[in-house]
C-alpha cells in the first residue's frame, strides 16, 4: 500500500534461515538519484510486514528488506522499480466481461471485437501479450482509452487462437486477466474409410478420424450411399459417434460405394473418405439357401474405437472424459489416474453402457489435474488409451 505519507510493503521469509534462528529484519530506503540507505525500523522485527511512515509526498523511494541472524546480514531483498509517495486514488482493477471468462469462440474469417473495461486513475498503462510473448501487430489492433481496452482482428484464423494476457498498472500496482481465444473452423475428412465385410443385404464399415478436426472436437459423421448404376449419393447416417457401422437394406444384385463425412460445431466437412472396394450384393436364386458357414469364433481383444482427448477444466466445474471400446467377451473397464486406479472413489463416478466409457470428474480442483488412463480387459487380452487433463483457475482474478 502507498499514500502521500506511507508505504506499506511485505515479503517472504528466506528458504534458509541458519542453525542459530533469524533474529528478524531490517527495512531500509533511499531516495531515487542518491545512495545513502536509511534504516526505517530501529529494532529488528520478525513480521512480513512493515509501514514506513512519515515520508515525504512526491518522492522517488528505493526499498529493500534484510534478513539478520547471529551470523551477520543477508543478502537484501529489493523492491523491482522505485515507488512514488503518492495518494493513489484508484487502484487498477479489469472487469472482463462474463462471455470471455472461460472460452471465447469464433469460426474462421469472422471478425473479433472485444472490449474489456478497467478501473484506474491516475490513467492505467495497458499492455497485452499472446500465450507469453508480444502480439503481432500486423493480426491483433489494440486500442485503449481512460477506462477501456479494445482486442479488434479483422479476419480471424486458425494461428489467432491462445490465451491472451491483459495487464493494466498504476506506479507499482496491477492487475492481470486472461482471455482464451478459440478460433474454429469445418473438419477435415476422415483419414481413410474400408469396406471390412458384406454378407446378405449389408455391408460393414470402418474409418478413422480426420488429422484436421478444425480446432475444435469432432462431434459426429456423416454416412452416405450410392449405387454404381446411378452413382447418386444417399444419407444412411447422420450425426453418427462410432466409427464403425453397419449398412442394411441393400438391393439385391446392385453394387455400392460409400462415402464418410466428418462434422465438428461449425459444420460437416467438404471432402469425404470414399471406399476403394466395392460392396456387390449377389443376386440369388427365387429359393434361398443359406450358405454354410463354419463355426464363428467371435472372441476379441479389447480395442479402443474412439480415443481419449487432452481436456483442459475449470476449477469447480464438472468436467467428463468419454472414450468408446470393443471387444468380446465384454472387457472390464478400469480407469486410473497417474497409472493409480481410481476404485470407489466418490469425486468419481464411472459409466460403462454399450461400449461407452465415461470418467465423470465432480467439481474439479487443481490437484486433480494429471494423466487419466482407460483399461479395458478381457480373456483375449487388454488395451489402454491415455489423456492429459488441466484444471486451470477461473480467469478473473482480483
Amino acid at each position: 500500500d502507498v499514500n502521500d505519507s506511507s508505504l506499506t510493503i511485505k515479503w517472504k521469509t528466506p528458504v534458509t534461515i541458519g542453525d542459530s534462528g533469524l533474529n528478524g529484519y531490517t527495512i531500509e530506503y533511499r531516495k531515487d538519484g542518491t545512495s545513502d540507505w536509511t534504516v526505517a525500523n530501529e529494532e529488528t522485527t520478525l513480521a512480513n510486514r512493515y509501514c514506513i511512515t512519515n515520508l515525504t509526498t512526491g518522492d522517488l523511494l528505493h526499498v529493500r528488506v534484510v534478513a539478520v541472524n547471529a551470523g551477520g546480514r543477508s543478502e537484501p531483498g529489493t523492491l523491482a522499480e522505485p515507488v512514488p509517495i503518492r495518494e493513489i486514488a484508484d487502484r487498477p482493477r479489469i472487469r472482463v466481461p462474463r462471455l470471455l471468462r472461460l472460452r471465447y469462440i469464433k469460426k474462421v474469417g469472422e471478425q473479433i471485437n472485444l472490449v474489456i473495461p478497467f478501473l484506474g486513475k491516475p490513467k492505467p498503462v495497458v499492455s497485452w501479450l499472446k500465450d507469453g510473448q508480444p502480439l503481432d501487430s500486423k493480426r491483433v489492433n489494440i486500442r485503449n482509452t481512460d477506462k477501456d481496452s479494445i482486442l479488434f482482428i479483422r479476419t480471424a484464423q486458425r494461428e489467432d487462437s491462445g490465451v491472451y494476457e491483459m495487464t493494466v498498472k498504476v506506479d507499482s500496482f496491477e492487475d492481470k486477466a486472461t482471455l482464451t481465444l478459440q478460433i474454429v473452423e469445418r473438419p477435415g475428412p476422415p483419414a481413410s474409410v474400408k469396406l471390412v465385410d458384406t454378407w446378405g443385404f449389408n455391408a460393414a464399415l470402418e474409418w478413422t478420424p480426420p488429422k484436421d478436426n478444425g480446432n475444435t472436437d469432432i462431434t459426429g459423421y456423416t454416412v452416405q450411399k450410392a449405387d454404381r448404376k446411378t452413382e447418386e449419393w444417399f444419407t444412411v447416417l447422420e450425426h453418427y459417434h462410432r466409427l464403425s457401422a453397419t449398412i442394411s437394406d441393400l438391393i439385391m444384385g446392385n453394387s455400392y460405394s460409400f462415402r464418410v463425412f466428418a462434422e465438428n460445431q461449425v459444420g460437416i466437412s467438404e471432402k469425404s473418405a470414399v471406399t476403394k472396394e466395392v460392396a456387390n450384393i449377389q443376386k440369388t436364386g427365387i429359393v434361398y439357401k443359406p450358405p454354410e458357414y463354419p463355426e464363428h469364433d467371435f472372441s476379441e481383444a479389447p480395442k479402443f474405437t474412439t480415443p481419449l482427448n487432452d481436456r483442459a477444466a475449470t476449477v469447480g466445474y464438472t468436467t467428463k472424459l468419454l472414450c468408446s471400446v470393443r471387444g468380446s467377451p465384454k472387457p472390464k473397464i478400469e480407469w486410473l489416474k497417474n497409472q493409480m486406479v481410481i476404485g470407489d472413489d466418490p469425486k468419481f463416478r464411472q459409466i460403462s453402457n454399450q461400449g461407452i466409457c465415461s470418467l465423470e470428474i465432480r467439481k474439479p480442483c487443481s490437484f486433480d489435474g494429471g494423466v487419466y488412463t482407460c483399461r479395458a480387459k478381457n480373456a483375449q487380452g487388454e488395451a489402454t488409451v491415455s489423456c492429459k487433463l488441466e484444471v486451470k483457475r477461473t480467469l478473473f482474478k482480483k
